[in-house]
C-alpha cells in the first residue's frame, strides 16, 4: 500500500469510529466513546504504520471534541475536565501508536530474519547434496538469483586471472567490471555497485573468503528496472556469500584429500611395480648370468669343465635361451602397457586369415607348448578379418602361453573359431582349474594376480594388454569358467570395423 493510502486509511478509521459514536452518544458517556478512538489508534499503529498512527491520535482528539463533545459542531468545551481527557486521548494515542508501530516493525524484521534463513538453508541443503563443485556453483547462481531478484556470476581463479565459472543466462562482464572484480580478489573487500572502491560500477562484487583465503568473486547485478540492494538485501546476500564460500572450501579440501589419496595408492601400486619388475627381470637375468659363468669357466679351462659335458652345456644353454625368451615377453608387455596407456597404439588394419594368425601365434609358442597338446576347432569358410595382425599375434600368443602356464601337465590346451551374429570368435580355454567367479572380471585389470596354489611367475600384465588391444579394434574380450573345469578366454571382433577402429 503507498504512503498516500496508509494516510487515507487513517482518516477513514477516524472517520468510522465517529459514525459508530454518533448513535451511542445519547446513551453513554462521552468520556466512554473515548475508546472506539483508541481502536481506531490501535489499528492504525499496527496495520498502516507509524504516521497515519499519529495522524489517527491528532484527528480523534478533533473529532471527539467536534462530534461528540457538547456543544457538538463545536470546538469549544462546555466542561473544562473534557480536556483532561483530549490530553490523555492524545497521550495514550500516542503510546499505543508507538508501541503498536514497534511491535509491527519487530514482526516484520522476523517475516524478514526467517526469509533469510529459510533462503540460507536451501542453499545449505543444495550444496549439502551437490555431487562436484560445478553443481555447487550453480546451486550459489540460482539461489542468489532467486532469493535477491538479481543477475548473478561467480569468478573463480585459474592461471592466475579470475575465470566466470557459472552465471546468469546472459551475464557478461565488460573489461572495467573484470578489473573491478581483481581488485575485490586481491583485497578481500567487497567492490562494485555501492561499495567503496568504485561504486558506479554496474555489479556488486563480494568475495567468496574464508580463513584460507579468497577463493573467488560473486557478483550480482540489479535487472532490468531494478533497484539497488536494501541494507537488509546486502547482509543477506553476505550470509549467502559466507555459506558459499564454506562449501567451496570443502569442496576444496575434498579435492586435495582425494588428491593425496590418489597419490598414496599410485606411489603404492608404483612401489608395488617395481618390486615385481625387479624380481621378474632379475631372475631370468640370474639364470642367464649363470649360464655365461658357467660356460665362461668351461673355455677357461676352470675346475668345472671337466664336470659340464656337451649335454650338460646344451642344457645349460636351452636354459638361458627359454630365460631369455621370457624376458622379452616381460619386456614386450611393459612396452605395450606403455604405448596403450600413453594412446601411442596405432592399428594398421588390414583383412587377415585367422588361421594364419593362429599358426603364426602357435608357431612362437613351441616351448611353452611341448607339454601341452593344442586341440584346433575352426569354423569352414571363415571371412578374413580386419585386423591389425601383429598386434592380434600378441593377443593370441599371451592367451596361449597363459592357458598352457595354468594347465595341468600334458593337458590340452584348445582353440575354438567360430562365426555368428557378425563377430568372429575365438576361444582359447586350458585345463586348469578355473577362476573364482567374483574374480573373472578383475583378470583384467593391470598387475591383478589371481591367487592359487602353484602361482606362475608374471606381471600381471598380459590380460590387460590384450583388453586394450582388442578394444582398439572395436572387439570384445571377456572370461568365464569351462562346466568341466578351467577356464576360457573368449575373444570377438567385429566382421567390419575398420572405421571404427581407426577413429
Amino acid at each position: 500500500m503507498s504512503s498516500r493510502l496508509r494516510y487515507l486509511a487513517s482518516l477513514g478509521l477516524v472517520a468510522l469510529a465517529t459514525l459508530l459514536g454518533e448513535p451511542v452518544r445519547a446513551l453513554l458517556h462521552p468520556t466512554n466513546l473515548v475508546m472506539l478512538y483508541l481502536a481506531a489508534v490501535v489499528l492504525a499503529a499496527f496495520f498502516l504504520g507509524r504516521g497515519p498512527a499519529l495522524l489517527a491520535s491528532f484527528l480523534s482528539v478533533l473529532a471527539f471534541d467536534y462530534f461528540l463533545v457538547d456543544p457538538s459542531l463545536s470546538f469549544s468545551v462546555a466542561d473544562t475536565e473534557y480536556l483532561v481527557t483530549f490530553a490523555g486521548l492524545l497521550v495514550v494515542g500516542l503510546v499505543v501508536s508507538g508501541l503498536a508501530a514497534r511491535v509491527r516493525q519487530q514482526l516484520a524484521d522476523l517475516g524478514e530474519r526467517e526469509a533469510q534463513v529459510e533462503a540460507l538453508n536451501a542453499l545449505s541443503r543444495d550444496l549439502n547434496s551437490a555431487l562436484n563443485l560445478d553443481e555447487m556453483i550453480q546451486a550459489v547462481v540460482y539461489h542468489v538469483g532467486r532469493d535477491l531478484s538479481r543477475d548473478v556470476v561467480v569468478l573463480l581463479p585459474r592461471d592466475g586471472a579470475l575465470e566466470k565459472r557459472a552465471a546468469t543466462p546472459g551475464f557478461e562482464l565488460p573489461e572495467a567490471e573484470l578489473a573491478t572484480a581483481g581488485w575485490a580478489f586481491r583485497n578481500a573487500e567487497t567492490a562494485g555497485l555501492g561499495a567503496a572502491h568504485d561504486p558506479g560500477a554496474g555489479t556488486r562484487f563480494v568475495p567468496l573468503k574464508t580463513t584460507g583465503g579468497v577463493l573467488g568473486i560473486l557478483g550480482v547485478r540489479p535487472r532490468r528496472g531494478g533497484s539497488r540492494l536494501i541494507p537488509a538485501q546486502r547482509q543477506q546476500l553476505d550470509a549467502l556469500a559466507n555459506l558459499a564460500a564454506l562449501a567451496l572450501e570443502r569442496a576444496r579440501l575434498g579435492e586435495e584429500a582425494n588428491r593425496a589419496q590418489v597419490l598414496g595408492e599410485t606411489e603404492k601400486l608404483q612401489t608395488a611395480l617395481l618390486n615385481s619388475i625387479s624380481h621378474e627381470l632379475r631372475t631370468p637375468l640370474v639364470s642367464i648370468q649363470g649360464v655365461l659363468d658357467s660356460l665362461l669357466e668351461v673355455e677357461q679351462g676352470g675346475e668345472n669343465a671337466a664336470v659340464l659335458d656337451h649335454a650338460a652345456r646344451l642344457d645349460m644353454l636351452e636354459n638361458a635361451r627359454e630365460e631369455t625368451a621370457r624376458l622379452n615377453r616381460l619386456v614386450e608387455n611393459l612396452l605395450d602397457m606403455t604405448r596403450l596407456e600413453a594412446g601411442a597404439l596405432k592399428l594398421r588394419l588390414e583383412p587377415g586369415d585367422l588361421q594364419d594368425l593362429i599358426g603364426s601365434a602357435l608357431a612362437r609358442l613351441d616351448e611353452p607348448l611341448k607339454h601341452h597338446p593344442v586341440k584346433v576347432s575352426l569354423d569352414e569358410h571363415l571371412p578374413l578379418i580386419p585386423m591389425d595382425f601383429v598386434l592380434m599375434e600378441q593377443v593370441l600368443v599371451n592367451l596361449v602361453d597363459n592357458a598352457a602356464k595354468y594347465s595341468p601337465p600334458a593337458a590340452p590346451v584348445e582353440i575354438r573359431v567360430t562365426c555368428r551374429d557378425q563377430e568372429a570368435r575365438i576361444c582359447i580355454a586350458d585345463s586348469g582349474a578355473g577362476v573364482p567367479a567374483a574374480e573373472l572380471e578383475r583378470i583384467f585389470d593391470k598387475f591383478h594376480r589371481v591367487s592359487r596354489p602353484g602361482q606362475v611367475k608374471g606381471l600381471g600384465l598380459g590380460l590387460s594388454i590384450c583388453k586394450g588391444i582388442v578394444e582398439a579394434h572395436g572387439g570384445r574380450i571377456w572370461a568365464e569358467n569351462n562346466p568341466g573345469g578351467g577356464l576360457a578366454i573368449n575373444v570377438a571382433l567385429p566382421l567390419e570395423n575398420g572405421r571404427k577402429a581407426a577413429e
